[in-house]
């Protein structure tokens, strides 16, 4: 018993060590963007601050346009959820359904797909986009967010077609139900869960992106919001550290509140897809 206690316990301690160790990052983040120059400049600094204002808030937003930004990034992201959901989906169903050497193969990319970095794409990526006309233009990082979300959609939405039996799609069948009322009336709901975070997971992959970003928006009106943050640095790396933690701070709220809400719908989603893939 005693045993089993301590090491109920050491579990405790490395649970709680651990989400001290995530949300560090975070708070130090939220102190700073509420600290006024001359505490920010302290040469010993302290976690709470001393005189807390939002000036640093109201700078943020005059310096840089913030608001725009964080349309762009709605767009693009929201854009590239919805879009990869919608292609992942049935090629999912059908890989999950239909185990052919085709079938195979597109397993087979997926799994590669994950280990290209990014610098081996970004230049072929640009080629496909000038020649489509699409360079510095929202709909063309939608297209490459959405390029780079597939094969994890992919991956995560064909687990989860595998979890939900097929002797449910064959009953709906003997009952008379065709391939079209199946899959809209028993497979579909049951995929649900599964669809919503990859939906999320691709959104906030998409929100949190920078390099494609950079690289392929250089029109002020049309860059998204964490281009922007890196305005704030100037160009021999000074930061303007108090409205920059400010900025940034508002930019990972999105992302928190997401998880925050539909926590327990992510959960179960990654989970049922890994265990079948």
């Amino acid at each position: 018993m005693r045993t089993t206690r301590a090491a109920r316990a050491g579990q405790y301690a490395a649970l709680l060590a651990y989400l001290v160790f995530l949300a560090f990052p975070f708070l130090w983040l939220l102190s700073t963007a509420f600290k006024p120059p001359r505490e920010l400049g302290s040469l010993h600094p302290a976690w709470i601050p001393g005189d807390p204002t939002l000036d640093n808030f109201r700078q943020a937003f005059d310096q840089q346009p913030l608001p725009r930004a964080a349309l762009n990034s709605v767009l693009a992201a929201l854009g590239a959820a919805v879009i990869a959901v919608l292609i992942a989906t049935p090629a999912a169903y059908v890989m999950a359904r239909h185990r052919t050497p085709l079938t195979r193969a597109a397993t087979g990319w997926v799994v590669a797909g994950q280990a290209f970095p990014f610098v081996l794409l970004v230049i072929p990526l640009f080629l496909v986009l000038k020649n489509l006309r699409m360079i510095d233009s929202l709909p063309g990082l939608v297209l490459v967010y959405v390029v780079w979300a597939l094969p994890f959609a992919l991956w995560m939405l064909t687990g989860y077609v595998r979890a939900v039996p097929a002797e449910l799609e064959e009953a709906a069948a003997v009952d008379g139900a065709g391939r079209l009322r199946t899959l809209v009336s028993v497979t579909a709901p049951l995929l649900a869960p599964g669809i919503v975070a990859t939906a999320l997971f691709a959104f906030v992959t998409a929100w949190n992106e920078f390099f494609f970003a950079l690289v392929l928006l250089k029109t002020p009106g049309k860059q998204t919001l964490p281009v922007v943050l890196t305005h704030f640095i100037g160009a021999e790396g000074a930061a303007d550290l108090g409205p920059l933690a400010a900025a940034a701070f508002l930019a990972t709220l999105p992302s928190l509140v997401v998880f925050a809400v539909l926590q327990r719908r992510i959960t179960g989603g990654v989970l049922a897809g890994a265990v079948k893939s």
